[in-house]
């Protein structure tokens, strides 16, 4: 579908009957979104506001509600305008940059917990040593990398993609992602080489590197007392949960795309949904509940807001 001004748009064909359901859609995903930055915003601003909460662990937890912040915030508002929207379109240009943003931001977030998978193991298994590896320096550098690396070879393949030539301009799904591969004349060896090497080198080897992690923290659990092992499983069960969910749905998305078989519209539009909605709203509810020391300040806000 190309316009005038040398402009290409997309079409976005995975809604489910928008034209009949488009306010019931619109009102949904607004209070989704509105109680994802509002649950991940306050437990950035608890970890930010107490100083018994500026450990490295706290510091990881805020940085992964912040990206999903970032990552809903990439997707939402432009869905949102479409549920309003006679049709749903996108230009191949924003598109490409919304592509960009959601593999950048899903991509660290796997990252953001091998680092975390990093700093439990150190404080579980090494406490002695953990004030001098774990410095605000170290964290600096886990935080950086997390971000950067992802968003340095996400941006490159988008680069490469927008170089190619498209066949077809309907996207199957809701927002842009790599179903846009499906556009191209001609597949790119270059593209698909590329974009397995990204996907091995910040999803499949912080995956393993978190396993192995955690294979030795349940070692030296195993053999500890109680106490240690009370700490590891009040710590490390949120990250493993928070991960298997993700790391499940992510290869899901990446699968899909590889196969020829056409999943039903309903299917494709219910995954895709999945994948904005789970850990946003989720992630703030495993670490506000489960981590002993947020829940605690957690429950200080709520009791001071009744009180006023």
């Amino acid at each position: 579908m190309e316009e005038n001004l040398n402009v290409t748009y997309l079409i976005l064909g995975g809604h489910m009957e928008v034209e009949k359901y488009r306010h019931i859609y619109f009102i949904m995903f607004l209070l989704v979104y509105l109680l994802i930055i509002y649950s991940n915003c306050t437990i950035v601003y608890l970890i930010w506001k107490h100083q018994n909460l500026h450990e490295p662990m706290y510091i990881f937890i805020a940085a992964l509600l912040l990206n999903s912040v970032l990552l809903s915030t990439s997707i939402y508002p432009k869905l949102l305008i479409d549920f309003l929207s006679e049709k749903q379109i996108i230009s191949y240009d924003a598109c490409l940059v919304q592509f960009a943003l959601f593999y950048s931001l899903g991509f660290a977030e796997f990252l953001l917990l091998a680092a975390m998978a990093y700093d439990r193991y150190v404080s579980i298994c090494k406490p002695l040593q953990y004030p001098t590896i774990m410095r605000k320096r170290t964290v600096s550098i886990f935080l950086a990398l997390a971000w950067l690396l992802p968003a340095c070879q996400v941006v490159t393949l988008a680069t490469m993609c927008a170089n190619q030539k498209l066949c077809s301009f309907t996207l199957t799904v809701i927002f842009c992602k790599n179903t846009i591969y499906k556009l191209f004349c001609v597949t790119s060896r270059a593209i698909t080489s590329f974009g397995l090497f990204i996907l091995i080198s910040v999803a499949v080897f912080p995956v393993v590197f978190i396993i192995f992690t955690y294979i030795r923290i349940l070692k030296i659990c195993y053999h500890s007392c109680g106490e240690v092992r009370r700490k590891a499983a009040q710590t490390c069960l949120p990250h493993l949960l928070v991960l298997i969910n993700y790391f499940c749905l992510f290869m899901y998305d990446v699968i899909t795309v590889r196969l020829y078989y056409d999943f039903p519209k309903i299917a494709r539009f219910i995954m895709a949904l999945q994948l904005v909605l789970y850990n946003p709203l989720f992630n703030p509810l495993i670490y506000g509940l489960k981590m002993k020391e947020i829940y605690k300040h957690l429950k200080s806000l709520i009791c001071q807001d009744k009180m006023h």
